[in-house]
């Protein structure tokens, strides 16, 4: 990995700020509110923020950038396939439990539901977010999905996680603001009382935590090495001209550490794992370099290139 120092400062820096956002929630409902609780009054409304922040949020966030941590690259796809989707199950409980919760308190004071706006993005968010986990789930946990419909939906897939994911801090900030006007009589909001102050900075901490992730998840060379393959795979394909596939491809091996470009190599990628250098053959060449605390070797046979990771 690229900038390894860059991305662990990026990475406990996302960890600490949304760490600090649950506590700042929970110090607000149980410090300035009525504490929690399932009994239809303002304690029960009071899980709605921390049922938000802590999962639909800060596990949505760790969700979106689980695949990048290099400790998890020995561990295979699959098994990573199954921890994205269960902390996004996981995060979709929690927002669902959450909505109860504001509708249990609506209906118990007699207070209409669905009118403000915050109402109605949060409630899209969670329809578009349980429609983003049924199809991330069909799509690639089950086997029987075309290859090719996976590679042609994983940019929508991922457009859509971080969207969505934007889009659920923003309505947050909306509701923070929200209960603020409402909650707080006297002093109002408007007069800055230590309360207001306080969720204010939980709002600021949200926002931080958002772009962390948002960066951490953006940035190419941050990728995980098989999904650096199956991105060049899937934007080359269409090309016409092997010349240009054959170079664009080579590209990508560079810029992973391969110092010497071959003169002449196949068009076609094959992905294989490999344990150690005996997967060399007679017929191939091997290149060999480090990557954090993994190598990753280059074969060149007369027909493919077969991309694999192991241990030195």
């Amino acid at each position: 990995m690229e900038n390894l120092k860059q991305f662990l400062f990026a990475l406990s820096a996302a960890g600490a700020v949304g760490f600090v956002a649950i506590i700042f929630v929970l110090r607000w409902v149980l410090h300035f509110k009525e504490g929690l609780d399932w009994n239809g009054g303002l304690a029960e409304f009071n899980w709605h923020p921390v049922l938000v922040v802590t999962g639909f949020i800060f596990l949505q966030g760790t969700a979106i950038i689980v695949y990048r941590l290099p400790w998890t690259w020995q561990c295979s796809k699959l098994m990573m396939k199954f921890i994205h989707a269960g902390l996004n199950l996981t995060a979709f409980i929690f927002a669902i439990i959450a909505m109860v919760a504001v509708f249990d308190f609506h209906n118990f004071a007699k207070i209409p539901n669905m009118y403000s706006l915050h109402s109605w993005l949060g409630l899209m968010a969670v329809i578009l977010y349980g429609l983003q986990l049924v199809l991330g789930v069909g799509l690639y946990l089950i086997p029987v999905t075309p290859v090719s419909w996976r590679a042609a939906c994983m940019p929508i897939h991922v457009y859509s996680g971080l969207f969505l994911f934007t889009s659920i801090i923003a309505v947050a900030l909306m509701g923070i603001t929200e209960k603020l006007i409402f909650g707080l009589a006297n002093p109002k909001y408007k007069d800055s009382p230590p309360e207001a102050i306080f969720v204010n900075v939980l709002g600021l901490l949200l926002v931080v935590f958002g772009a962390l992730i948002l960066w951490i998840a953006t940035r190419a060379s941050w990728k995980r090495p098989s999904d650096q393959i199956a991105h060049s795979l899937h934007t080359n394909r269409g090309a016409t001209d092997p010349i240009h596939q054959r170079s664009s491809q080579l590209v990508l091996l560079v810029s992973q550490g391969v110092k010497w470009r071959p003169p002449d190599c196949s068009i076609t990628f094959q992905t294989k794992r490999c344990t150690s250098p005996k997967a060399r053959h007679s017929c191939c060449r091997a290149w060999w370099w480090q990557q954090q605390h993994h190598a990753v070797v280059t074969l060149l046979t007369s027909n493919s290139w077969k991309v694999c990771r192991g241990r030195r």
